[in-house]
Parts: structure tokens; sequence; C-alpha cells
């Protein structure tokens, strides 16, 4: 078996904890996102004629429906920008362009305003790993968008660990497509089984790498999502024992 040669790691529930922002939000006594965004689609639309706003949560939550259906079974990403569009249109509004394009905005830096934690030891094990490996970022991104997260590992100071991003919402693709991962693969320039891929989903994470030829390792540090019956090569729960697992794989 090849060395490793590089590493590429999902965001949500692998280095970032996904819905870490909630208990921030409830602090700062604003709604959920799901409720924010449902409220922001009412007020703009709104000041161009009143509309229910049960009526808008039942339009927003078809289309949510339908981007999930999309999402998992055809690993294709509607941007913000497409699902709002298909939002107005059930509602039957048109909004002015810039109107328009403050809504997407509001939607997409909805997580720059409170941020999501970084998971335990990840800084850490990122720092650590990218002494020895070429790392990057294999993430889907549902509402906050690839420039968005950047900002936000730039801001927690992790952002030049990578030197590769694959964000499903600039790609149109989502894992566990193999297109993902042997993008990944080109770019580095090297073997598909140099590359190991971390992720807490073992249909993304773990079954999309496999596609593509390439290695897997399950992370369960922010939750475990059922790593008993995992394809895995390796479980972690502790990023500091991370390093360690990439050695033996390695060796």
């Amino acid at each position: 078996m090849p060395k490793i040669k590089a590493i590429t790691f999902d965001l949500w529930d692998t280095i970032l904890r996904d819905d870490s922002d909630e208990p921030k939000r409830k602090a700062a006594g604003r709604p959920t996102k799901k409720e924010e965004r449902r409220e922001l689609v009412h007020r703009f639309c709104s000041a161009h004629g009143q509309i229910p706003r049960e009526v808008v949560n039942r339009v927003y939550d078809t289309a949510d429906a339908a981007f999930n259906k999309v999402w998992k079974e055809r690993h294709v990403t509607w941007t913000v920008r497409e699902r709002l569009e298909i939002v107005l249109r059930g509602l039957g509004r048109d909004l002015p362009d810039i109107e328009f394009a403050e809504l997407v905005r509001l939607h997409e830096e909805m997580e720059l305003e409170f941020r999501p934690d970084i998971v335990p030891g990840a800084a850490e094990a990122l720092k650590r790993l990218h002494e020895t490996y070429r790392l990057g970022v294999i993430s889907d991104a549902i509402f906050t968008p690839g420039r968005a997260l950047r900002m936000i590992l730039s801001d927690a100071g992790l952002l030049g660990y990578f030197e590769l991003f694959f964000f499903s919402d600039e790609t149109g693709r989502s894992k566990p497509d193999p297109l993902a991962f042997q993008h990944a693969i080109e770019t580095f320039g090297i073997k598909p089984a140099e590359l190991v891929h971390i992720g807490d989903r073992e249909h993304n994470d773990i079954d999309g790498p496999y596609r593509a030829g390439a290695r897997a390792v399950l992370c369960t540090a922010a939750i475990d999502r059922g790593s008993a019956g995992t394809r895995a090569e390796a479980v972690f729960g502790d990023y500091r024992k991370l390093p360690g697992i990439i050695d033996t794989i390695d060796r």
C-alpha cells in the first residue's frame, strides 16, 4: 500500500461543531437559524404586499424538502440563490435585484454573526499533521457557502493549513460523489491510495473516498453517528489520537 501523502477533512461535525451557534443565538435573544430564515423571507416579501407567515413557512419547508432529496439522492447542492429563487417562485413573488441579493447575503452570512465552535483538539492536530502531509477540505455547503466557511477557518487561524478546498456550493457536487475525492487526488498529483479522508458520516465520508480508491477515517469527536458498523480503517473520538492513527495507517 502506498504511503499517505495527503489528508482531506470534512468540516461540519469534524472540524466545526454543527449547530454549536444555536445556544449563542438563544442567549442573545435571537431565533433559531431555521426560524430566522423564514422570518427574513416573510419580511422581504411583506414589504411588497402582505403575505401570511404560515404560507412562507409551508413553501420554505417544501423547498427545503426538495433540496434535501436532490442533495442526498443525486449528490447535487443547490446554491442559496437557487433555493431562494424556488421559494419566491412558490410564493408567487419577485423582489428587486438589490433586495434579493441582500436576502441571499443574509442567509449565507448567518453563521458569521454567531460562529460555530471548533471541535476540541482539531486545531492542534491540524498544526501537527500539516508538518508532514498536504491537507485539504472536502465539505458540503448547505447554507453557509465556501467563501463564508473560508472566513470562519481564517478567523480561527486554520485556513493556512489547507491548500485545497472542494465546497459543494462552488462545484455543484456533494459527497459521496467520487468527483470530490478525484479532484483532490488530481490536484495533489497523487495516487488514490495516497489520500486519506476524515469525516463524521459513513455514507459521505467513508463510502465516498472508497469509491474513488482513497482511504478513510471516521471522526466521532463531535458526534458518533454509528461507528460500531463502520467500514473505516480507523475511528477516533479524541483528536490527540489522530496523528498516531495516521502514522499507523502510513506504516
